[in-house]
């Protein structure tokens, strides 16, 4: 299962945050810091995936599920997968049954649907187009359980809730794109 989706910039600031299980907004700001200055930190050749800092994992509300013996938990958040690019930071936080690299196409998949509907993306299309962001992520991923990977199927879905905005022309303003399929 999916418990968080995430998306920063380079310096820190939250582009999307979705949380599909329920935490208390002071630990989910804590969170989000946390995870920002551990996934900023590391280079580029390190691997995009990272255990799950303390924080949420002693947070989780499966504590009271009756599980079998041992003390871990296959609903537990325990894991961290990201992927960079250019100028953001793509970021899912699951459980131990997700497969990180699922997780990463998937991650790719968003960020390919993300630059079709926008026409080569950019962070400020992020910003002031949050409707097509949620509506993209939601059309593929629904209560933190991946429904759809196929980008045309996606990308379809979006553009027939009527969410794609027309794009305008900015008169030359410079804003670094995504950089579909590169890693920055």
């Amino acid at each position: 299962m999916i418990n968080a989706v995430l998306v920063f910039n380079n310096s820190g600031q939250p582009r999307l945050t979705k949380f599909y299980t329920q935490l208390d907004t002071s630990v989910q700001q804590r969170l989000i810091s946390e995870i920002f200055t551990l996934v900023s930190h590391r280079p580029a050749s390190a691997c995009n995936f990272l255990p799950l800092p303390p924080l949420l994992a002693s947070t989780s509300p499966s504590s009271n599920t009756p599980a079998g013996p041992g003390p871990t938990h296959n609903d537990t958040p325990s894991l961290i997968t990201y992927r960079h690019y250019a100028t953001l930071y793509f970021i899912m936080i699951s459980t131990s049954t997700e497969s990180p690299l699922a997780l990463l196409d998937l991650i790719q998949v968003f960020v390919e649907a993300l630059d079709r509907l926008f026409e080569n993306v950019c962070e400020l299309d992020l910003i002031f187009n949050f409707e097509t962001l949620h509506a993209t992520l939601a059309e593929m991923v629904v209560g933190g359980v991946v429904i759809e990977t196929n980008l045309e199927t996606v990308v379809k879905g979006v553009k027939g809730q009527g969410k794609v905005p027309r794009r305008i022309e900015t008169g030359g303003a410079t804003m670094g794109r995504l950089g579909v399929g590169r890693l920055a």
